[in-house]
């Protein structure tokens, strides 16, 4: 069997997001080669802080996604606000004001399910810590892509309902602590 390299990865999180990312997203290093797209479920009432949050912490370039935007390797994308973040086929961002997913829009499903489609083997998803089941069926899409879940250790996770949904949709899933996952992905 061929083993594909991994091409991008995809991390969905909710309550308690800002610490399980802090221990992951800082520790990559300045030549990372891998896009990562990530959704984190805040208010969609507020502008985000997420991306400048990030930026100051994080050796990797940093944005907010944008509609259209091309997917660049070395790069953090933070779903905006009130839209679903998807990967579309050409390797591009899309940006939907669809309605939300499990009460989420950004949803982590619909983050994870179009990449699958885009990345198929080469993709990585992590599902971290919160307080619902998003996420769950976008990483059993992408684990049915051939693509590698990941999922943080349940006890580890501040809201542990998300990993454990993620787990029993998903029991091809890899379990992990945070520090394991950081250094697994500098590793890839």
């Amino acid at each position: 069997m061929i083993s594909i390299e991994p091409e991008a990865i995809v991390i969905g999180a909710s309550a308690g997001a800002i610490e399980a990312l802090s221990v992951i997203l800082p520790a990559l290093p300045r030549d990372f080669r891998m896009p990562i797209l990530v959704v984190v479920h805040i208010p969609s009432d507020k502008r985000s802080a997420i991306a400048d949050l990030f930026r100051a912490k994080c050796q990797l370039f940093v944005d907010e996604a944008e509609d259209k935007e091309p997917i660049s390797a070395g790069k953090i994308y933070f779903a905006p606000p009130d839209y679903h973040l998807l990967v579309e086929i050409g390797k591009t961002i899309s940006l939907s004001s669809d309605e939300p997913v499990l009460f989420s829009r950004p949803s982590i499903d619909v983050l994870f399910e179009s990449a699958a489609d885009a990345f198929g083997q080469a993709l990585i998803a992590i599902v971290l810590t919160g307080a619902n089941h998003d996420g769950a069926r976008g990483l059993r899409a992408v684990a049915e892509a051939g693509g590698l879940a990941l999922v943080q250790d349940p006890s580890t996770a501040f809201a542990s309902t998300m990993p454990e949904a993620a787990i029993q949709m998903c029991p091809s899933a890899q379990i992990m602590s945070l520090g394991t996952l950081a250094e697994y992905l500098k590793e890839v």
